[in-house]
């Protein structure tokens, strides 16, 4: 509670919404990915069996938990009033973790859905860093 007053008095209140929004957005936008492409694809069975679709359902999975647990971990740190999580170094490992995710959506996947909401994390945390 004492920290969250800091924030408060330290600077803009628009601060700590926007770092909850910025994870959650990658929280859903990390559990909707899986859904779909991991969950929703695989029990319908789109894809034949082999050694593409292991690649597939890997990467995807790889990528699309790597943001559910990012942005868990990052809410509770939020959740528990981290003060280091909105401050620069917080910012920057946000900014070089969605840096990674953006190079495996243009590397590795084919639709664009993905890019647009590492996109708009990177907006939002863009966003909280300029309140900050």
């Amino acid at each position: 509670m004492a920290t969250r007053m800091r924030f408060m008095q330290a600077g803009n209140h628009f601060h700590i919404p926007l770092l909850y929004t910025a994870y959650c957005w990658l929280l859903l936008s990390g559990t909707l990915q899986f859904a779909i492409d991991v969950v929703g694809q695989y029990a319908r069975g789109k894809r034949p069996p082999g050694a593409g679709t292991t690649l597939y359902y890997g990467l995807n999975s790889a990528y699309a938990l790597s943001q559910i647990l990012f942005a868990a971990l990052a809410l509770l740190a939020l959740s528990q009033g981290l003060v280091i999580l909105g401050r620069w170094p917080g910012l920057t490992l946000g900014f070089l973790a969605s840096s990674s995710w953006l190079a495996i959506c243009v590397l590795f996947l084919e639709y664009r859905q993905p890019r647009m909401a590492v996109a708009l994390f990177v907006a939002l945390l863009a966003a909280a860093a300029l309140t900050s």
